[in-house]
């Protein structure tokens, strides 16, 4: 006799299986409360966050970094040790007595016994962007510290800086009693449009001061300002700049901050917008800046100190291929007699360009025009080669 097999239920078909899974996961009901989850915990990571952000802002959160200078204009206040930001960055800021740059929130004698080299320029100068160890700055006064014939740098350096500030920075800086045997300045490309348009208030020559649009008293404002999102967000900015350059790298658009940009160096090309140079032109911003700077190696010089001027190459300058910039050709007639040494570094970075096809990408800060960290390595490099000899 057969034996009977129970029965058993057939199976359903797949496609019925599979329909009401995507039927049951895409119900209104479910569909809301998945997104209310997400929801929850995007806010649970922005509180996060925010918290963190604000804990590691610093004890020095509720004071400026960036200050306002009766005499030059502006500067970095004294012993502040906290955050600043630039562009898409958030980075440790640390200043010392001088309100200098610097490693640490030290005290920095007016004299001392090791040979002591001043840098001063602009933002390049200050290294913004980046901590102080990994500035060319910080980068030679490490080299500097470990000689046995020490040798000090103190960094100046402050962005937006030209030659007015330059002569009257560095004359109060000896007024106060500070001693330095050398002033390495890093010449800006944007020195003669500052030159053109900004710090009449300060100037010296009373020519200039029917210019002065700041009432007596008044503290302008910040020469940056600061960002609550990137102040505040800190690892949602961080996530944010990432797939902002994952993206970039697809569609291969990094490079679109100097390709369209070329403004900036205005002066050094052919055809420079007027509107960017006004009151004074780009004629009488050039001249304001041999003038201011005639006066400051008139006072190194009746001081026995040599004054050493660097230029170096934006990286829309690299783009242009200006290989003989205007910049370079004033600042190397402008030495003989009054430097000690012209460093011209436009040839060695042209040359790493050459050599390198992703160089924007490799020396300077992506969607900026200032050195990264191995753009401030290479000046680094080629200053100690004339600064730090063996």
């Amino acid at each position: 006799m057969q034996e009977m097999m129970p029965d058993r239920p057939s199976p359903r078909p797949k496609a019925r299986i599979k329909g009401s899974f995507w039927k049951a996961a895409f119900a209104p009901k479910r569909v809301a409360l998945n997104a209310l989850m997400v929801l929850y915990c995007l806010a649970l990571f922005l509180v996060f966050d925010f918290a963190y952000s604000s804990l590691t802002h610093g004890q020095e959160q509720a004071r400026a970094a960036r200050i306002y200078d009766a005499v030059y204009d502006h500067g970095f206040a004294p012993k502040f040790d906290g955050y600043d930001v630039w562009g898409e960055a958030r980075y440790r800021l640390i200043t010392d007595s001088l309100g200098f740059k610097d490693g640490s929130t030290r005290d920095v004698p007016l004299q001392s016994d090791a040979r002591r080299i001043l840098l001063i320029g602009d933002s390049f100068a200050e290294g913004i962007g980046l901590p102080y160890e990994r500035t060319f700055a910080g980068l030679l006064n490490g080299a500097g510290q470990s000689r046995t014939d020490r040798i000090e740098f103190l960094d100046a350096g402050v962005a937006s800086y030209s030659p007015s500030i330059y002569y009257k920075k560095i004359k109060y800086l000896l007024d106060r009693g500070l001693r330095f045997d050398e002033v390495v300045l890093l010449s800006d490309s944007s020195d003669v449009e500052d030159e053109a348009t900004s710090y009449f208030c300060i100037d010296d020559d009373p020519k200039y001061h029917r210019f002065c649009t700041t009432p007596p008293g008044a503290v302008p404002e910040p020469a940056i300002k600061r960002d609550f999102f990137i102040d505040r967000f800190v690892v949602t900015n961080r996530v944010r700049v990432t797939i902002k350059r994952w993206i970039q790298t697809r569609l291969g658009n990094k490079r679109a901050a100097i390709d369209s940009d070329h403004n900036r160096i205005g002066w050094t090309t052919r055809n420079p917008d007027p509107a960017r140079y006004r009151p004074l032109g780009v004629d009488g911003g050039i001249a304001r800046s041999l003038e201011n700077m005639g006066k400051l190696s008139d006072l190194l010089a009746s001081r026995g100190i040599p004054l050493t001027i660097v230029v170096y190459p934006w990286a829309q300058q690299i783009a242009q291929d200006d290989r003989d910039s205007r910049q370079v050709r004033l600042w190397r007639d402008f030495c003989p007699h009054r430097c000690k040494a012209f460093i011209d570094l436009f040839p060695p970075f042209f040359a790493a360009a050459d050599r390198d096809k992703d160089w924007y990408e490799h020396l300077y800060i992506l969607g900026d025009d200032h050195f990264s960290a191995a753009g401030n390595r290479m000046l680094f490099e080629e200053l100690s080669k004339r600064l730090l000899p063996k």
